[in-house]
């Protein structure tokens, strides 16, 4: 087992949380899950978190994460950090997770509060160091209570950022008072990341690290400049910019995954299929997606190779199913 790495510099800025396409059969588009790594990497983001949230991981088999943690591995070929989900309710499975990660290619993990089963505090520090002592990598852990129940307290944190890998908190709580409370607190190595793009820019302002994120899988080149602006201390600019992403960052974070897949079908970027128990977006949800999009303007949000046309007439029939019209 390797020594896992003390700098932590890497994990900052905008960091997004890459959603799994799937075929027109249901099964991983891996070649669709490529060109989303690689377009995020062109737009300068320091790391990405892949088999997570956004990527569905409770609907995924682990020959199925293997795949996508590999694949990501290879198109970052060390250009970026590949962080990947390995979270479980069950410590015994989130430790097979963490294994396989790493030998998959993972530079970090995000390890997600166990949850359903309440644990108590002492469960959940015992849980996470079993996880810490079966994989030489780093682990930002993830504290998410709107899906977990029972949230990673203060003091549990705190023991456990005494250990150098555990190098970050993915805080999912929209909590602000809390960053204040850990910035005084915690390891001065030890990262605090946003996860919620609505809090994002004050979390930032504050003194937050960064924001593993949703809906700059969308825009991530405004999300690239809302943290430069603030690094510049263009604190108006990067208010500006977070006001312009605001109604598209709402709709996202109300329905993960489900919007952000469908936003990023209507650039040609991927299918916007979900696995049950998750659904599609209602007519109207997509319009209102549609919208919001064409709201922040298309200079960059279509790939290479796909004329901003395609994405406007996508909106337009988004618009006119929404209202019952024949397309």
């Amino acid at each position: 087992m390797t020594p896992f790495a003390n700098s932590t510099a890497w994990l900052t800025g905008y960091i997004p949380d890459i959603p799994t396409p799937f075929d027109e059969t249901g099964a991983i588009d891996l070649k669709a899950f490529a060109r989303l790594c690689e377009r995020q990497i062109q737009a300068g983001v320091p790391a990405i978190v892949v088999a997570e949230t956004a990527g569905e991981f409770s609907t995924l088999t682990s020959a199925e994460v293997d795949a996508i943690v590999r694949t990501a591995a290879e198109v970052a070929h060390g250009r970026v950090r590949v962080i990947a989900g390995a979270g479980s309710n069950s410590t015994g499975q989130a430790v097979e997770l963490a294994r396989r990660a790493e030998l998959s290619g993972a530079d970090a993990l995000l390890s997600v509060m166990p949850y359903y089963n309440k644990p108590m505090q002492a469960g959940i520090a015992a849980h996470f160091r079993a996880i810490a002592n079966s994989t030489a990598l780093p682990i930002v852990l993830h504290d998410v209570p709107a899906r977990t129940i029972r949230g990673l307290a203060d003091d549990t944190l705190l023991r456990l950022a005494e250990s150098p890998q555990f190098i970050g908190l993915k805080d999912s709580t929209a909590d602000l008072s809390r960053l204040v409370r850990l910035r005084s607190m915690a390891p001065a190595p030890f990262r605090l990341m946003s996860g919620d793009d609505e809090t994002a820019l004050a979390f930032l302002a504050g003194g937050g690290d960064g924001c593993i994120s949703i809906v700059s899988n969308i825009k991530p080149s405004i999300c690239r400049d809302i943290f430069s602006s603030l690094t510049q201390g263009r604190m108006q600019f990067a208010r500006r910019l977070h006001e312009l992403l605001l109604p598209l960052t709402t709709l996202v974070t109300e329905e993960n995954p489900a919007a952000v897949k469908y936003a990023l079908s209507l650039l040609g970027l991927m299918r916007p299929d979900i696995r049950l128990p998750l659904v599609g977006l209602s007519d109207q949800a997509k319009a209102k997606v549609a919208d919001a999009i064409a709201a922040i303007g298309e200079d960059d949000l279509t790939p290479a190779g796909t004329s901003a046309s395609r994405a406007i007439s996508a909106r337009d029939r988004a618009y006119s199913n929404a209202r019952g019209d024949i397309s």
